[in-house]
């Protein structure tokens, strides 16, 4: 397997390959990594890792709204929040993020608009810089048994749960032309977009292999669509870009 450390975005949330991660950056300590990732060569990723923390974990109260509304952003340690043993607090399958866009506002804050690259394992987790970095080992994703059987019926499920979402057959949908084929990327995108909380966005992540994800969305968007025919109407989902975070 192939390892590697790169700076480390803990978020509640959970980033997916292949799915756009926009961010609000103001705290100093993400800040830091920021400004040495605007460092990298054009012509290289500038590569970041994203983890979910777990629920109930973080132990100091992140800084409020978006950035515009902090006047004084907070001054705390790479660690801060996450207790004396940062690995702890974070789930341990994550995602590389790769920054295509970083735009520092004129108060020093930045806008960041990242995609989903790669999943990783967490390894080991160091605060003794500016901001947490990690040593992080690739995942390989392997296809499992029956995986394009199983997309194509995730597809019919995800169509009609995003219906059901969207409140009316009548409303403007994503279509199967507008979805991909590939399983693994099918599994992702479905995982990202539909509304499951995080511990089950976490789970799919993981899952060993794509037939496996699949098989649980299957399962997730049948039992998601029955209860939400007796809900209100919701808005259309959209599929690939993830709400943006602030820090």
């Amino acid at each position: 397997m192939t390892t590697a450390r790169l700076p480390l975005f803990p978020l509640n949330a959970v980033l997916f390959p292949g799915l756009v991660l926009p961010l609000n950056v103001f705290e100093e300590r993400y800040r830091a990594m920021m400004r040495e990732l605007l460092k990298t060569d054009d012509n290289e990723p500038r590569r970041f890792a994203v983890v979910a923390i777990r629920d109930g974990r973080e132990v100091a109260p992140t800084a409020a709204g978006m950035p515009e509304a902090v006047s004084t952003p907070a001054e705390r340690g790479p660690a801060d929040g996450f207790g004396p043993d940062p690995i702890q607090t974070f789930h341990r399958v994550g995602c590389i993020a790769d920054a295509a866009k970083i735009r520092e506002r004129p108060d020093g804050s930045f806008e960041v608009l990242a995609t989903g690259t790669t999943r990783v394992k967490l390894l080991s987790v160091d605060a003794s810089g500016p901001y947490l970095t990690a040593e992080l080992e690739d995942l390989d994703e392997k296809p499992g048994e029956e995986a394009g059987a199983l997309a194509e019926g995730v597809l019919r499920a995800f169509r009609s749960y995003q219906k059901r979402l969207a409140g009316a057959s009548e409303r403007s949908l994503t279509t199967g032309a507008d979805l991909p084929d590939d399983p693994s990327v099918v599994s992702y995108l479905v995982a990202a977009a539909a509304v499951f909380d995080i511990p089950c966005k976490q789970r799919l992540l993981q899952a060993p292999d794509t037939a496996t994800r699949l098989r649980e969305e299957l399962t997730l968007l049948r039992s998601e669509t029955a209860v939400i025919r007796h809900l209100p109407s919701l808005p259309a989902v959209d599929l690939t870009r993830a709400p943006t975070h602030p820090n």
